[in-house]
C-alpha cells in the first residue's frame, strides 16, 4: 500500500527490531523516549514527526507509545498493528520489580539488569535464541542507562487504554507469540475483543520478539493487515 508506514519499536531496542520487516515491507522508525518524557509526551513527539496519515506498528512499549497516539489523534492513524504489547496500567508487583532495576541501572549495573531479569523473559525456545539475546543486549546497551530509566518511569506511570481502543474502529493487527511471558495471549485476547475492527494473530515458536523469532510469518500477517481494506 502507498500509505506510509511507521514503526515503534519496544522498551531499549532500536531499528534492529524490525529489520526484516523494514527490508520486506519498507517504512521507517521513529524512537521515542530519549528525554525525561511520560507515554503521553512521547506519542506526542511522534506525532511531530509523522506523516499527516500513516499506518503504525507498535511492538511492546512501542505498542502502549501507539495506543496514546491513538488517544490523541486518532484521525491520522489509518490502521494500526499492536504487537506483545499490554493496554492495562502497570500492577504493583511490577512497579516494584522496576523500582529495584531503576535503583540498580543508577548504579551502573544496566549489563546485569538485561542479562538477568529481562532478556530471560524476551525469547521462546527458538534455534537462534543465543544471538537474539545477543542483538537485544548490543541494543540495550548502545542506548544507556538514562534511556532505561526515563522509558521505565514512563511505563510505570502509564495510564488506561481499553477505552482507547473500544473506540477505535479502523483496520487492526493484534500480534503476539505464543510464548511471551510478558505479555501473554490473554493480554492480546483483551485488545482483539475490546478493538471493533481487529485481527487476531498467535506466532507459534515465538515469545516477546516475533519480529525476530518468526520473522517470516510475522511479516506475512503485517502484509495481510496492510493489504485490508
Amino acid at each position: 500500500m502507498s500509505l506510509p508506514l511507521v514503526f515503534l519499536p519496544g522498551m531499549m531496542c532500536d531499528d534492529r527490531l524490525f529489520g526484516p520487516q523494514l527490508s520486506a515491507l519498507g517504512g521507517e522508525v521513529l524512537n521515542f523516549g530519549r528525554h525525561e518524557d511520560m507515554i503521553g509526551d512521547m506519542a506526542s513527539r511522534v506525532l511531530h514527526d509523522a506523516p499527516d496519515r500513516f499506518a503504525l506498528v507498535g511492538l511492546s512499549m512501542g505498542g502502549i507509545v501507539a495506543m496514546e497516539m491513538i488517544r490523541q489523534a486518532p484521525q491520522r492513524i489509518d490502521r494500526v498493528a499492536l504487537l506483545d504489547t499490554n493496554p492495562l496500567p502497570e500492577a504493583d508487583a511490577v512497579k516494584t520489580r522496576r523500582a529495584s532495576q531503576i535503583a540498580q541501572v543508577r548504579a551502573g549495573r544496566l549489563a546485569e539488569v538485561i542479562r538477568d531479569e529481562m532478556k530471560p523473559n524476551y525469547l521462546g525456545d527458538t534455534p537462534a535464541r543465543q544471538a537474539l539475546l545477543d542483538l537485544c543486549m548490543d541494543m540495550a546497551l548502545s542506548l544507556g542507562p538514562e534511556i532505561f530509566v526515563n522509558q521505565s518511569v514512563a511505563l510505570r506511570d502509564r495510564i488506561d487504554q481499553t477505552g482507547t481502543l473500544r473506540g477505535y474502529d479502523r483496520p487492526a493487527l493484534v500480534l503476539c507469540g505464543r510464548e511471551d511471558q510478558l505479555c501473554p495471549v490473554a493480554r492480546h485476547e483483551l485488545m482483539h475483543g475490546l478493538l471493533p475492527n481487529s485481527t487476531l494473530t498467535i506466532i507459534d515458536g515465538a515469545g516477546h520478539l516475533p519480529t525476530l523469532e518468526r520473522p517470516v510469518e510475522t511479516t506475512a500477517a503485517l502484509r495481510r493487515w496492510l493489504e485490508r481494506s
